[in-house]
C-alpha cells in the first residue's frame, strides 16, 4: 500500500476523535499537522504531529491517547507515536471550510 493511501485510512480514523467542547473533529480543525510513516523489518510506525487549541487543554492526555488508538486501528499500521508541538500555535485560520460551516451553525465560538 502507497503512503498517500495509507494517511488517507489514518485521516477517516481521526475524523472520529473530538475536542468535548468543540463539535468539530481534530483533522477538520487542522491540529493534525503531520502523519508520518515508517517501516522497518515489516513493522509499520505512524508519527502524527499535531497541536491543540490551547496549550492549557484540560483534554490534552485523553485526545493524544484517542489519536495513539485510532491511528493505530488502522490495520496496516503496527505501531503509533504522537508527537504534541506548539509551534505553529494553532489559529482558526487552520479549520478546514467544512469545520467552519459546523462551527458557525453550531454557534461554538473559537
Amino acid at each position: 500500500m502507497k503512503n498517500e493511501e495509507l494517511k488517507e485510512k489514518v485521516i477517516e480514523k481521526l475524523k472520529n476523535v473530538y475536542d468535548p467542547e468543540i463539535p468539530v473533529n481534530i483533522y477538520d480543525l487542522g491540529l493534525v499537522y503531520s502523519i508520518e510513516f515508517e517501516v522497518k523489518n515489516n513493522y509499520t510506525y505512524c508519527t502524527v504531529e499535531m497541536t491543540l487549541t490551547s496549550p492549557s487543554c484540560p483534554v490534552s492526555d485523553s485526545l493524544v491517547e484517542q489519536v495513539k488508538y485510532y491511528t493505530q486501528s488502522v490495520d496496516e499500521i503496527d505501531e503509533a507515536y504522537v508527537h504534541l508541538v506548539f509551534e505553529p500555535m494553532w489559529q482558526p485560520s487552520m479549520m478546514s471550510e467544512e469545520a467552519r460551516e459546523i462551527m458557525s451553525v453550531s454557534g461554538a465560538a473559537i
